[in-house]
């Protein structure tokens, strides 16, 4: 059986605690005439009377005292519930767990988390960020263990609602006396011949360049060497390792210092996308998820 909605139930406690619909009425905010309907719908709906109306005022009846009897326990619950949810809402405002991508995670989250943490200083953010791929932040956000991703790739991962923050570009790089950095241009099977210094599989970096060479019928060589984060294949090249392709942000210095050169490429495009990535609706969840989206795709 259905059972009246808690502000009913409320009212009706406050018809036996103040004697009268109407001061029973004025302490909910209910016109006497819509406390006057919520009694009657409750009485269709329970099968039993509930009041004695009379000139002097209302009176319970018998069934009435029952139901508020345990309506008044209902409602105690009803409050204790209420400020449990509001102490999850509360500890969940203060943590969020955040993967990402290792550009996004070099460059850019840590500018991103100073704005929100100066957005929320009555609350404040406390953020535990993993240092990931793009396939390792995608599985810790469905493997519940990240509120928020950010990745970087081609396509959008299934499963995961997302929005676009922005782009990034990737650059084929070598050392000033490698013979590539006299090339004016290299052609997409010459980039699929070469040896690189590469990221691992999973790396939203090495799939960009797998998915721009497969849309000629290329595939890639196997890499001289894997490393797991872009700094590590800045740092590589420099020290004379087999050239990269690795986010244009990651070499910005170096190149405008001349100690690498980014080698024209003929018909390849490598720029890719850089998303935020959650469990739910296409909406992010109201909160830290969806404040720090806003300030990524504000860049």
């Amino acid at each position: 059986m259905a059972l009246p909605d808690l502000r009913t139930l409320a009212l009706l406690v406050g018809i036996a605690r103040h004697g009268s619909i109407g001061a029973a009425a004025r302490a909910e905010g209910l016109s006497q005439q819509g406390a006057s309907e919520r009694v009657r719908a409750a009485e269709a709906l329970l099968g039993v009377p509930l009041l004695w109306r009379g000139a002097r005022g209302s009176e319970l009846t018998p069934a009435g005292t029952v139901v508020v009897e345990w309506s008044t326990r209902l409602l105690e619950v009803a409050g204790e519930v209420e400020v449990a949810l509001g102490a999850l809402r509360a500890d969940e405002q203060r943590h969020l767990r955040v993967a990402a991508s290792m550009t996004v995670a070099e460059h850019l989250l840590p500018r991103w988390l100073v704005r929100l943490r100066s957005q929320s200083s009555d609350v404040p953010v406390e953020v535990s960020m993993t240092a990931t791929n793009s396939a390792g932040a995608v599985a810790a956000v469905l493997g519940h263990r990240a509120d928020l991703g950010f990745v970087e790739g081609v396509e959008a991962p299934r499963g995961l609602a997302w929005a676009d923050v922005g782009t990034d570009e990737l650059v084929l790089v070598c050392a000033p006396d490698h013979p590539l950095a006299r090339r004016t241009a290299l052609g997409a099977a010459e980039v699929a011949g070469l040896g690189l210094t590469s990221r691992e599989q999973g790396s939203g970096t090495r799939e960009v360049l797998e998915t721009a060479l497969a849309a000629h019928g290329l595939s890639m060589a196997p890499p001289a060497v894997e490393l797991t984060t872009s700094t590590a294949l800045r740092e590589a090249v420099l020290a004379g390792a087999a050239p990269a392709v690795v986010s244009r942000r990651t070499v910005a210095a170096p190149l405008a210092a001349g100690d690498l050169v980014a080698v024209p490429l003929a018909d390849l495009d490598l720029t890719r996308r850089l998303r935020a990535v959650w469990v739910g609706r296409r909406t992010p969840p109201a909160g830290p998820v969806r404040d720090l989206v806003a300030i990524a795709a504000a860049g």
